[in-house]
């Protein structure tokens, strides 16, 4: 049976609760990742802080986000604010962007131009792994509370944070082979972590475009076959879905015998909604009544 989700207050205080944790967690890592990076004067270092730094904002910015989330449905939005959410996690896309062609020009002119290697000590190797430790902690807690809470905002963070673990560790392999005197492993690197930010940001924006410009929830056979095996039910048509796999809304249309009364059609209509909700995840089910 799955586990219950805490209701839209409690949600929403733990969400903000997990993200000021991250926040700070964040931080430390950007902090670190800087040092070694001006230190070692490693392009691919400062491109893994730099991405490390659209966390912290984007930490920040979820914030914001989530607050505007949690307000009551009113007169212009009555199905609430949750899509503001999906809205924040899109915006990490833009982040993505700014961070992958600043990373990718450096790298190319790195390649092409001045190619100093990077002079890394075993303490700054020590920062960088301390770094990707707590960054692998973080991918994998945000990525559970984000499935426990539904939030996307948190999954899709995680993916973010999860692309800094491989970013990290290719940087750390560039650094070794730039000791050895492979003095283009450093950008050629850099290259690389520009192509994972590409595919973090695609990943996104394949998530949450579709719940943002309403595409279906559900297949409309799916609805219609389990509505239609509801007692009293003639036919289901005008069928709608909409939302993600936390949140999905259906409207649908059912045909009743002309000679049922108010009261039956009213308790068919209930039972087509309980049908939906229960067995198809509906948050909030829309049943119109027709005689046929």
């Amino acid at each position: 049976m799955p586990t219950a989700r805490p209701q839209a207050h409690d949600r929403t205080a733990l969400i903000r609760r997990v993200l000021m944790g991250l926040l700070f967690a964040n931080l430390a890592v950007v902090v670190a990742k800087l040092v070694v990076g001006l230190a070692s004067r490693s392009l691919a270092v400062l491109g893994d802080a730099l991405h490390s730094s659209v966390d912290a904002l984007n930490n920040v910015l979820a914030l914001v986000v989530v607050r505007v989330a949690e307000q009551a449905p009113d007169e212009e939005h009555p199905y609430g604010h949750r899509k503001f959410e999906t809205l924040g996690a899109l915006a990490i896309v833009g982040f993505l962007s700014i961070t992958c062609f600043e990373l990718t020009r450096d790298a190319l002119t790195r390649l092409f131009g001045a190619h100093d290697a990077p002079v890394v000590t075993t303490g700054q190797l020590g920062i960088l792994l301390g770094g990707l430790g707590i960054n692998a902690l973080v991918a994998w807690y945000e990525r559970r509370r984000g499935k426990e809470l539904g939030s996307d905002l948190l999954v899709w963070d995680a993916a973010h944070t999860q692309s800094d673990v491989y970013i990290t560790t290719g940087v750390i392999a560039g650094l070794l082979l730039s000791r050895v005197g492979w003095w283009w492993a450093d950008p050629a690197i850099a290259l690389v972590i520009a192509m994972l930010i590409v595919r973090v940001g695609y990943q996104i924006t394949q998530r949450t475009v579709p719940e943002l410009v309403d595409q279906r929830a559900l297949p409309q056979s799916d609805i219609q076959s389990l509505v239609e095996g509801v007692s009293g039910v003639r036919g289901a048509y005008d069928i709608r879905s909409r939302g993600g796999p936390h949140v999905r809304y259906a409207e649908v249309t059912i045909a009743v015998d002309r000679d049922t009364n108010v009261a039956q059609a009213h308790a068919i209509a209930d039972e087509v909604e309980h049908r939906l909700k229960r067995d198809l995840q509906m948050a909030e089910v829309t049943v119109h009544v027709e005689p046929c």
